[in-house]
């Protein structure tokens, strides 16, 4: 197979531009942190992690002592005016629903409840993304050229080495995934993808830019003569939806991990990693928050047992990690959790060029939260001045110059052939989930992810400050010298 050369010459059909979190006129105003809101959450799940809609009554997370639910848990929360919603026993939390006041107290002294807390819907995916829709695109072009992230990292190289993550199943924990998305068609184990959002297949959102799909390209989209080309584009996505317009509940991302975490023979999605390009922010002393965020981290230690490796966004909040201590950041600082800080250009396609290794202006730092780093992009190139550049085999796509700073894959619902950039550390999660992909498949199977971890680490470009730094934690990813 003549990779490289099918790389060159894909072709593109249709093209969109989604720029994160940028004023109207380009410059780059602050991310604001997540706000948790507190009406009840109302979600769906595959058989064995069901729940129902929460409907006017408030919905709660109850955790078990020692990661076991009491036997007799139903009965008990009747007892106390509630109805049980959902048993995830494997990690011994379970939800329920109430129009009791006391609810809570009452359930907190059942014997072998170790806490109970409302459950949140978070806005999990960053509101102050755009998306500006681009036209005129033929289908004799390809956006190959504009993927800049890709040689950032050395993934052309390990592609040349036979690196493609074959094999490999990727689970995308985020709002609906176009699975019918030509750059992605054939890619997705749609028989094992599942939405935990009531009244939506997991391939279903608010119509226009997909962060799922944005995200699964960025891991896997196919070599396959269009478009653009994933990290690890022989992998399997399967979409797990448990947010809707970028919100969800606890409930519904706990739910999601330990779904995707199980294996196959068990019921579940079988996944070998999971990505989160999610994430929300909140206060560590707010009511229930210990409950929340000890119940998401029983969900990724449980996906860590599993042999699954979790890999999520740092967040964009621009914010030193290491020195907030009335904060919490979930999942990015859950337990066994890789988190990834982002990286970006500033005028990357002008004529003076730019680092595609620089901290992005937006991304979360710290070394007691920070893996790894990746391309996320950046908008910060000051000004609309135009920059054109040449697409393959023929023509050219002209843009504000601090676009193609951003990160191009595919990314529509319902369309399928849209493609857009976006930045975030939302995009640079899926660049190591792609090159832990690509890792597995080198192996020949499954590897725990401590080894997976291991060599992310270990063949990590070591940036910044020697050893392990703020900003690029173990250093920023590099997919040929993690194959070698």
């Amino acid at each position: 197979m003549r990779h490289r050369r099918l790389l060159r010459f894909a072709l593109a059909t249709a093209a969109g531009v989604t720029l994160g979190a940028c004023g109207p006129d380009g410059t780059a105003p602050r991310n604001p942190a997540p706000t948790a809101l507190s009406s009840p959450a109302t979600f769906s799940a595959a058989p064995s992690f069901a729940a129902v809609t929460a409907g006017s009554e408030t919905s709660y997370l109850i955790l078990g002592t020692g990661n076991k639910l009491p036997a007799d848990l139903a009965t008990r929360v009747s007892q106390a005016g509630g109805t049980l919603t959902t048993s995830v026993a494997a990690i011994g939390v379970a939800t329920a629903t109430s129009s009791s006041p006391d609810f809570a107290a009452k359930v907190s002294a059942i014997r072998g409840v170790d806490g109970v807390a409302q459950d949140r819907i978070m806005q999990w995916v960053d509101p102050g993304e755009r998306v500006v829709e681009a036209d005129g695109i033929g289908s004799d072009e390809t956006f190959y050229n504009l993927q800049w992230a890709p040689a950032a990292i050395h993934a052309p190289e390990a592609w040349d080495l036979g690196a493609r993550g074959t094999g490999v199943r990727v689970a995308v924990i985020d709002g609906g995934l176009n699975n019918t998305h030509i750059d992605l068609n054939g890619s997705v184990d749609v028989a094992r993808s599942r939405s935990f959002v009531a009244g939506f297949n997991f391939n279903q959102d608010v119509a226009g830019f997909s962060h799922a799909t944005h995200v699964a390209g960025i891991i896997a989209a196919r070599d396959n003569g269009v478009g653009t080309v994933g990290i690890a584009p022989g992998a399997t996505i399967i979409g797990v939806k448990a947010l809707h317009n970028g919100s969800g509940s606890f409930a519904a991302v706990i739910a999601g991990i330990v779904y995707a975490a199980t294996p196959i023979s068990r019921g579940g999605a079988g996944a070998d990693i999971i990505n989160m390009s999610l994430g929300a922010g909140f206060d560590r002393q707010g009511v229930g928050a210990a409950q929340l965020a000890s119940a998401l981290s029983r969900a990724t230690t449980y996906a860590y047992q599993q042999g699954t490796t979790v890999i999520a966004a740092a967040g964009n909040s621009g914010v030193d990690i290491d020195h907030t201590n009335n904060l919490i950041f979930v999942p990015a600082q859950s337990t066994n959790v890789i988190a990834v800080s982002a990286t970006g250009p500033m005028g990357l396609f002008t004529a003076a060029g730019s680092n595609p290794d620089r901290p992005a202006s937006y991304t979360n730092f710290g070394q007691s939260a920070i893996g790894l780093a990746a391309p996320g992009g950046d908008f910060v190139l000051p000004g609309n001045a135009p920059c054109t550049v040449a697409v393959i085999p023929a023509g050219t796509i002209t843009r504000p110059c601090w676009v193609f700073d951003l990160v191009m894959s595919p990314g529509s619902i319902p369309g399928n052939t849209g493609y857009f950039w976006a930045a975030g550390t939302s995009m640079a999660a899926p660049h190591v989930a792609g090159v832990a992909a690509l890792i597995i498949s080198k192996n020949g199977g499954p590897m725990h992810p401590a080894q997976v971890e291991a060599k992310l680490r270990q063949s990590a470009d070591d940036l910044g400050k020697p050893g392990n730094d703020d900003f690029y934690g173990a250093g920023r990813v590099n997919a040929l010298r993690a194959v070698q």
